[in-house]
């Protein structure tokens, strides 16, 4: 359903990030295109199979056994944690987009049909910010995962890998050492890139339901937009039908986007919850390497960057969650600024319904229990802080 031109790679869509996000997915697998053939379905889905277990399936084998063998060794273990948490994280994400391909299709086919279609300047300016927004957002994403992974590539000493895992061969004699550098810092590098797109789609979408009830917003403030009232300010009959005809457009934009939150929980819910639990968890253990770090400069200044990054990919949901929420009560004030004194008793009526139900925002949550917000963040970085000094009590008292 999304806008595809035949025989290109770059999926097109409203929001840029939105269209990079669908475009990476697209490149390693994860969304097949609409035009591909049925002959080419297995080719396609067996090329996704092949990705995953280079990206991630190795590296899950790999560090799960590597757990195992250092079990009760608490710095080696919190040195394998955080990215295997990460890879189990981003593999609930993988396998959850792919099983509810058709229903974020219809999310985002509606959503960048609607916000295609916007032909008043304000309309356009205010699909324009939301862009910018995003893409903002995404670059920042990109640039901090660029950063990281860089540092840790150039971090490994002579003959060490990057990243610890468990190898059933000899990782420090050539040619098995380059093979396997390769194979980690590329895998690295897409799978960080992988894990950027998955999270500024949904951010990204979840902001676009903002830009949808903004519009509507804007839509009720100029209810009267090019109608004259007579000298005692009143409309005529058929200017009182064109204002219906206008807050009846409203009332159905206001529920088309309710409704599109709703199918973002159902579709992302589970999984977002996953991320939140995990990301506490890679917080805490990264943290806790990064303070037991003491020689290797670029690896100190890596793991900096990384606990960065997982703190501003929980911000990202939490904040486009809570403007959300904030943006869905902002339409009661929207249609108050409306010149509703002049409209006719039938019309004033169904304003202040919709008031009355704008009174209860939209709100997001996480597997049913956290709800996307500032408290919801600070929460989870207060959490993550607890365990980190819990860590450091067990570390000390060995």
């Amino acid at each position: 359903m999304t806008t595809l031109n035949k025989m290109t790679i770059f999926i097109r869509n409203v929001n840029l990030s939105i269209s990079v996000s669908l475009t990476v997915l697209k490149l390693v697998g994860f969304w097949a295109p609409n035009d591909i053939k049925n002959n080419f379905n297995i080719i396609y889905y067996l090329y996704a199979i092949v990705t995953f277990m280079i990206l991630l399936g190795i590296y899950l084998i790999i560090q799960v056994v590597d757990m195992f063998l250092i079990w009760g060794d608490l710095p080696l273990m919190t040195g394998t944690a955080f990215l295997l948490f990460t890879n189990l994280a981003q593999a609930i994400k993988i396998l959850n987009l792919v099983w509810k391909r058709q229903r974020v299709e219809e999310i985002i086919f509606n959503a960048n049909q609607l916000l295609r279609d916007q032909r008043t300047e304000e309309g356009k300016n205010i699909v324009k910010k939301c862009d910018r927004e995003t893409t903002l957002q995404q670059l920042l994403y990109f640039c901090l995962t660029t950063i990281t992974v860089a540092g840790w590539a150039g971090s490994a000493e002579k003959n060490k890998l990057p990243l610890r895992a468990w190898y059933p061969y000899d990782t420090s004699k050539s040619p098995a050492y380059e093979i396997t550098y390769v194979h980690q810092v590329g895998a690295l590098f897409v799978a960080a890139y992988l894990n950027v797109g998955k999270d500024t789609l949904v951010t990204a979408l979840i902001a676009q339901c903002r830009c949808r009830l903004k519009l509507v917003g804007l839509a009720l403030r100029n209810l009267n937009e090019e109608l004259k009232a007579d000298d005692k300010h009143i409309f005529n009959a058929e200017q009182q039908f064109v204002v219906r005809r206008r807050l009846n457009r409203c009332v159905v934009q206001h529920q088309s986007a309710l409704e599109a939150t709703v199918q973002l929980q159902d579709c992302f819910s589970v999984p977002t919850f996953a991320q939140f639990t995990v990301s506490m968890v890679i917080i805490c253990v990264t943290a806790f390497q990064l303070a037991s770090q003491t020689g290797n400069l670029v690896r100190v200044f890596s793991m900096g960057t990384y606990l960065l990054n997982m703190t501003f990919q929980v911000f990202l949901y939490c904040y486009q969650g809570n403007q959300l929420s904030e943006e869905s009560m902002e339409i009661a004030g929207a249609a108050y600024e409306s010149p509703w004194y002049t409209f006719s008793s039938s019309t004033r009526r169904s304003i202040l319904v919709l008031m009355s139900r704008s009174r209860r925002p939209a709100r997001l949550k996480a597997g049913g229990f956290t709800t996307l917000s500032l408290a919801s963040y600070m929460a989870i970085i207060k959490a993550s802080y607890s365990f980190f000094t819990v860590l450091q009590q067990v570390d000390e008292n060995k």
